[in-house]
């Protein structure tokens, strides 16, 4: 396993609250690590870590270790832009902005500064084309965003998170808000997705964990109970309560 993140003794805490409890976790390049768990047991606070979404919380207090490519990520001199940029992300809810299909994927590079009428262009049509969407919005660039349907939101949104040409894509329950048809458009570019990218999914279903990751990590109340490649935690895993969760007795 080559590892992009080295997690170690991470703990969060949310006031006096603590959230996320001695995490230790290695995450491996260029495959796709799913979290599963019940609700609040730390799944989204976890990877929300990974790209310090959580110094935007002013109770959220980080302690431990985040190792990136070999660089602690967690230190107060790391450029958390520049993190945010190699670590994107893509949230349970289709959020688009408000305005054309073009301007949301356009938007990213544009804030770095790019200006290149050519080079969008360029961005925007091969970030469409590796969400597996330009197809189907070729002709309508310049129209609003609003008037996809939500599985197109959603790869628009992945589109987006592309276009900024990342390492990995932290993916925050990406269909729950989705039909079935829509979840399996996401679910085969996910399988696309991560021959170029580490992939972090956060799921509630056990099949959708079991069709698209290679490597699972249990959470509950805070801790990382269990982590394996997939098919061995869902075929013998080593703990009673990763059993129990998966087949259904809890949560």
């Amino acid at each position: 396993m080559d590892p992009l993140f080295k997690i170690r003794n991470l703990n969060l805490y949310y006031g006096d609250f603590q959230a996320l409890k001695s995490i230790d976790m290695d995450i491996p390049k260029n495959q796709v690590t799913a979290l599963i768990g019940p609700s609040g047991c730390g799944k989204s606070t976890f990877i929300r870590c990974l790209n310090r979404m959580n110094d935007l919380i002013d109770s959220a207090r980080v302690e431990g270790s985040i190792e990136y490519v070999g660089e602690e990520a967690n230190g107060p001199d790391y450029n958390v832009i520049e993190l945010r940029k190699k670590v994107g992300m893509v949230f349970q809810n289709p959020n688009p902005f408000p305005m054309s299909i073009y301007d949301n994927v356009a938007y990213g590079p544009r804030q770095q500064g790019l200006k290149d009428k050519e080079k969008l262009n360029e961005i925007v049509e091969k970030s469409l084309k590796q969400a597996a969407l330009f197809d189907e919005v070729s002709d309508r660039l310049p129209n609003s965003a609003m008037g996809l349907s939500g599985g197109q939101q959603q790869r628009l949104c992945i589109a987006r998170a592309l276009a900024m040409e990342p390492d990995v894509i932290l993916m925050d329950e990406p269909t729950s808000a989705l039909d079935p048809i829509a979840t399996q458009k996401i679910e085969d570019l996910i399988n696309v997705l991560k021959e170029h990218y580490t992939i972090i999914i956060v799921t509630h279903s056990m099949q959708q964990a079991a069709r698209i990751s290679d490597y699972t990590a249990f959470f509950y109340m805070g801790e990382l109970r269990e982590i394996g490649e997939t098919d061995q935690i869902f075929k013998a895993p080593q703990l009673k309560q990763t059993e129990d969760y998966i087949t259904g007795r809890f949560g």
